[in-house]
């Protein structure tokens, strides 16, 4: 019989040491039973409820409206808004889950520290996606090249295609899906044949030394600025540029808009060409010619020659 009390009372004493330890906010459990509690949990329940309906809410009306900017103007990028929409979306959010932490009475002053040290672990560790992250800010926001751009970068040749945060996608020459991380991107020399309206081709032309530079210029220039694709604005650049060893060369300068540049160029080789043909003006090409010399006929002959090339 002792036993069976000694037991009853153990147990009772460890039912109410764990009915009055501290579990919450200094308050056993003992405590958090009575209607009063109840009732201000409820409470704190409703308000941490009512935090979190409207931090979602004004963090997706505002996600929402700085994305809609970016829409709004030609002049700005979709993307950089967007990225920035959900910038103040997720810090919304992440304020809204303090406040509901501290409604319940949990101290919020540790979890920021360990936040803040977890996050500069995680940055340190994704360094090269930040980097890229914080070049494709850099590409959006200062534009040095565009979505449809005709560029190089480094050996990359080819169109733009897509500029996310991360990567620039270009599609090269032979239409080959190229993906760069944007701080290669950022980090080096760009060439975008498509940044300005207006490019200047450049040929350079060889005639004979008989033949008739006045009559050679005339036919060269008609021909060229015949073409509708050929600007007189700036006005174009003929003269003879350098008398070579079988030729005398002309070098010839016209502004022609961005987009018919390399076919442009590519057609004027050979309409130049044709019409210097048509002309009569002799366009040269180098020649060799081969002497043979025998030993029999050294004395007497001297040196024929066998074949010119």
């Amino acid at each position: 019989m002792e036993d069976v009390e000694t037991v009853a009372n153990t147990v009772w004493d460890n039912i109410n040491s764990v009915v009055t330890m501290e579990i919450y906010n200094g308050r056993s459990l003992a405590d958090l039973l009575t209607l009063e509690t109840l009732l201000s949990l409820l409470g704190n329940a409703i308000g941490a409820t009512v935090i979190l309906i409207l931090g979602f809410l004004i963090s997706g009306i505002l996600s929402r409206r700085i994305a809609r900017v970016g829409t709004m103007h030609e002049s700005l990028d979709d993307t950089l808004f967007v990225f920035f929409g959900n910038i103040v979306r997720y810090t919304i959010l992440a304020f809204t889950g303090l406040f509901v932490l501290n409604t319940f009475g949990v101290q919020t002053t540790s979890i920021i520290a360990v936040i803040g040290a977890a996050g500069l672990a995680i940055g340190l560790a994704l360094q090269g996606t930040l980097s890229n992250v914080a070049a494709g800010v850099m590409l959006i926001l200062f534009r040095p090249l565009k979505n449809g751009d005709f560029v190089q970068v480094n050996d990359v040749v080819g169109t733009v295609k897509e500029i996310t945060l991360n990567y620039t996608e270009i599609a090269d020459i032979g239409n080959v899906k190229v993906v760069v991380p944007n701080s290669e991107v950022w980090g080096n020399t760009i060439k975008n044949y498509s940044g300005y309206r207006t490019r200047r081709a450049e040929w350079e032309f060889g005639v004979g030394y008989g033949a008739n530079l006045a009559q050679a210029e005339d036919v060269i220039r008609d021909t060229i600025m015949s073409d509708p694709r050929s600007h007189t604005d700036p006005e174009p650049f003929i003269q003879v540029n350098n008398l070579n060893s079988s030729s005398v060369d002309f070098l010839v300068r016209v502004w022609c808009a961005s987009g018919d540049y390399f076919q442009y160029q590519a057609d004027m080789k050979r309409n130049v060409k044709e019409a210097l043909d048509a002309a009569g003006v002799d366009i040269p090409f180098p020649t060799r010619t081969v002497f043979m010399q025998s030993d029999s006929d050294t004395s007497d002959k001297g040196s024929q020659p066998l074949v010119a090339e």
